[in-house]
C-alpha cells in the first residue's frame, strides 16, 4: 500500500497494462488499443499540462519529445510503446526521488536527529523535562547516556566522551574535561554528565547547522538550469532526425519510434541528483554549502583571499611581554597594565580580545568589571574601569585618545595591542599569533585545483601581515584594512570568481560581496556565518581546498551525466532511424540510459569518501561577552 500510495502513476500504469495484456489474450485487441490509448493519452495531456507550467517559469522543451513521442506511438497504433514509455517517464520520476533521497541522505540525517527536549536540573537536583526552545543562558542541564547535547555548553562534570562526528565530521569521540565546551548536536557518550548552557537553542551550533542546511536542500543550482537549456537543441536534434528518418523511409512508425528513444529524463534527473549529491558530501566533511549555484562557483574560482588573524593563523595569540611605556612615572607597571587591558578587553569580540582575557588570568590576576563599555568595530574598545577610562585597541586608535603613540620594535610574526588609560598613553601588550599548521598544505592544494591567484587582506600592520604571508606563500598582500577596504580590494580584483575567507564579524560585508564567501564558522561571528555563502563548522583551513575540490567533482560529474544521457539517446535515435530498433524495445532501452545517468550523477556523493576532520577542530569554550556595538 505504502508503493501504491508513493507511486500512483507507476501502479495505474502497470494495472492499465496487465488489462490490455488479459484483452489481447482473450482476443479483444480493440478493446486493448482502445484502453492502452486513452490511458496513455490522459498521461500526455497531464504532461503537457506540466510542460506549460514548467515553460511558464523559464523551463521549457525537457517534456516536449516525451508528449510528442506518447502521441505519435498512439497515432501509428503502437500502444504497447506508449504504455512503456508512460511507464518509463513515470519510472524515471521515481528513480529521481529514490536518488534524490540517498544524495540528501546526510542533509536529512541533520535535521532528523534535532533534540527536541531537555532535562534541567531544578533546586535540590530535582529534574524537568522542557523543549529545547526554553532553555535560558545559564541552566544546569543533564545529559543522559546516548543522548545529543541540545544546546552549546560547558562541561560541568569532571570528564565525559563525546561523539562530534555529525558535527565536525572527526570520527574518533572527543574526550573533555571540566570546563571544556560542548558543541549541541554531540553525542554523549556511556555515562550522564552535568553541563551549563551557553547559549539559547536558537544562537547554538546545531541550530545554525540544521537552518544551514535547510536553505541549502532547498536551492537550484545554474548549471540545473542549463541542464534545461539542454533540452532546446537536443528536441530540435531528435526532431530533425525523426522528421529525416519518416521522409526517407516512407513510414510514419519510423518517426515514433525516433522519438521514443529520444525522451530526454537524463536531462531532467542528472544535474539535480549530482549537485544534492554534492552538497550532502559537504555536509558529511562539516562544510555546509548553502546553495547548488555555490557549488558551481567554487568549482570556477580563480582567486582567493585570506583574512590573517583566525584564519591563516591559529586566531590563539598569546601574550609574550607586556611593554610599559617610559613616561608612566611609576603607573602602571607590568600586572596593573594588564589587568588595565583586560578588564576592558572582557567586552570586545575581537579574537585578541580573549587572549589579553586569558593572558591575565593565567597570570592569577583578578579583572574589574567595567561600568561601562564600547567596542569600535574592527579598532578597538573603550571602558570604565574603576575611576580610569581606558581605551585598547590599534595605535591609530588609541592615539585619537592619548595623543602620539610611538610605535615599538617588532620581530616578524609579533603585534602589538596598545593601552591607554585617562589621555595618556601607557604601553603596549606584545602578542604573537602563529601561522596554522596545515596552512602552506592548503594554499599548495588551491593551487593543484587550478587556483592561480591568492592574497590576503588584514587590519594589522604590513610587517606582521608580510611575516605571517610569506609563511604561508602569498605574494600579494593588503594590510591595515578596514571592512569597506576589504569589499573595495574584492570587488576591484580582475581574476573572477573571487573565495574570500574569514571568521569576525568585521568580515562580514566582504564575505557577502565575493563571488563566494567562506566563514570559518566553528569559531567565527554569526554575522560572518549568515552572510557567507559557505560555512565551515570545523577549525580546520584545509577545509577551503576540499570545497574548491568537491565544488569541481560535482560540476565535472553533473555536466559528465548530462552529456552521457545525450550521447546515449542519439545513439539509439540513430540506430532507430535505420529501423533497428522498433518502438517498443526501444522505449525499454531508454530506461536503461535513465539508470547510467543516475548511477553516475550519484559519484558526487563519494560513498567510500571518509572525513579527514583533524583535532584540532574543537570549540573552546570562553565565556559570553557583554557587548555594545558602536
Amino acid at each position: 500500500m505504502t508503493f501504491i500510495r508513493t507511486h500512483l502513476m507507476i501502479t495505474a500504469t502497470l494495472a492499465v497494462g496487465c488489462l490490455v495484456l488479459i484483452l489481447l489474450g482473450v482476443g479483444q485487441g480493440g478493446a486493448a488499443q482502445l484502453l492502452a490509448s486513452v490511458f496513455a493519452g490522459c498521461a500526455a495531456i497531464s504532461r503537457g499540462a506540466a510542460m506549460i507550467r514548467d515553460m511558464v517559469h523559464g523551463r521549457w522543451g525537457v517534456d516536449l519529445l516525451a508528449v510528442t513521442a506518447i502521441v505519435s506511438t498512439i497515432v501509428v497504433g503502437e500502444y504497447i510503446a506508449s504504455l512503456i514509455v508512460v511507464l518509463m517517464l513515470s519510472g524515471g520520476t521515481a528513480l529521481e526521488k529514490y536518488a534524490s533521497g540517498r544524495a540528501q541522505a546526510e542533509l536529512t540525517a541533520l535535521l532528523n536527529r534535532a533534540p527536541q527536549s531537555a532535562h534541567r536540573e531544578g533546586r535540590g537536583g530535582v529534574l524537568a523535562d522542557i523543549a529545547v526552545r526554553e532553555v535560558a543562558v545559564g541552566d544546569i542541564l543533564l545529559i543522559r547516556p546516548a543522548e545529543v547535547v541540545p544546546v552549546d555548553g560547558r562541561l560541568l562534570s569532571t570528564a565525559a566522551s563525546f561523539d562530534e562526528s555529525a558535527i565536525t565530521g572527526e570520527s574518533l569521540p572527543v574526550e573533555l574535561g571540566q570546563g571544556d565546551g560542548i558543541l549541541s548536536g554531540s553525542l554523549n557518550g556511556p555515562v550522564a554528565v552535568q553541563m551549563e548552557a551557553t547559549a539559547t537553542a536558537d544562537d547554538s551550533q546545531y541550530s545554525r547547522i540544521v537552518a544551514l542546511v535547510q536553505g541549502a536542500a532547498s536551492s537550484r543550482a545554474p548549471v540545473v538550469r542549463l541542464a534545461d537549456r539542454y533540452a532546446v537543441p537536443f528536441t530540435l536534434l531528435s526532431l530533425v532526425i525523426a522528421g529525416v528518418a519518416w521522409l526517407l523511409s516512407g513510414d510514419a512508425l519510423r518517426f515514433a519510434e525516433v522519438l521514443v528513444v529520444a525522451t530526454p529524463c537524463p536531462l531532467l534527473i542528472a544535474a539535480p541528483v549530482a549537485f544534492l549529491g554534492g552538497m550532502s558530501r559537504s555536509a558529511r566533511n562539516g562544510i555546509i554549502v548553502k546553495s547548488g549555484g555555490t557549488l558551481e562557483q567554487l568549482a570556477k574560482v580563480a582567486t582567493v583571499v585570506f583574512d590573517k588573524t583566525g584564519t591563516l593563523t591559529q586566531g590563539r595569540p598569546t601574550l609574550e611581554e607586556v611593554r610599559v611605556a617610559a613616561n608612566s612615572r611609576g603607573f602602571p607597571n607590568a600586572d596593573e597594565l594588564l589587568v588595565l587591558a583586560a578588564s576592558a578587553e572582557q567586552y570586545s569580540s575581537h579574537v585578541l580580545a580573549s587572549s589579553v582575557v586569558n593572558a591575565a588570568l593565567d597570570r592569577g590576576l583578578s579583572l574589574t568589571h567595567a561600568k561601562e563599555a564600547v567596542e569600535h568595530a574592527t579598532d578597538g574598545v573603550s571602558a570604565l574601569v574603576g575611576d580610569h577610562w581606558v581605551v585598547v585597541g590599534k595605535r591609530s586608535f588609541v592615539s585619537q585618545n592619548t595623543g602620539l603613540v610611538p610605535e615599538p620594535e617588532l620581530t616578524g610574526g609579533q603585534l602589538a595591542v596598545y593601552v591607554g588609560a585617562d589621555s595618556r598613553y601607557l604601553g603596549a601588550l606584545i602578542m604573537s599569533d602563529p601561522l596554522r599548521e596545515n596552512a602552506v598544505e592548503t594554499l599548495a592544494g588551491l593551487r593543484d585545483l587550478g587556483v592561480a591567484h591568492t592574497l590576503m587582506v588584514t587590519g594589522d600592520a604590513l610587517s606582521t601581515a608580510e611575516h605571517i604571508a610569506g609563511q604561508a606563500g602569498i605574494s600579494q598582500v593588503r594590510a591595515g584594512c578596514r571592512p569597506a577596504d576589504k569589499v573595495t580590494i574584492v570587488r576591484g580584483i580582475v581574476q573572477r570568481p573571487v573565495m574570500m575567507v574569514g571568521d569576525g564579524i568585521n568580515d562580514a560585508p566582504v564575505l557577502a560581496a565575493a563571488d563566494v564567501g567562506v566563514a570559518m564558522g566553528a569559531k567565527g561571528s554569526t554575522a560572518a556565518s549568515e552572510s557567507a555563502h559557505v560555512v565551515i563548522m570545523v577549525d580546520d583551513l584545509s577545509k577551503v581546498a576540499s570545497a574548491v575540490r568537491i565544488g569541481k567533482d560535482t560540476v565535472r560529474i553533473a555536466v559528465q551525466s548530462i552529456w552521457i544521457g545525450i550521447l546515449l539517446s542519439l545513439g539509439l535515435m540513430l540506430f532507430a532511424a535505420a529501423g533497428l530498433i522498433p518502438a517498443v524495445a526501444g522505449a525499454l532501452s531508454q530506461e536503461l540510459v535513465d539508470l547510467a545517468t543516475i548511477f553516475n550523477a550519484l559519484r558526487a556523493l563519494k560513498w567510500g569518501e571518509r572525513s579527514s576532520a583533524r583535532a584540532s577542530a574543537r570549540v573552546h569554550y570562553s565565556p559570553p561577552h557583554q557587548l555594545v556595538q558602536k
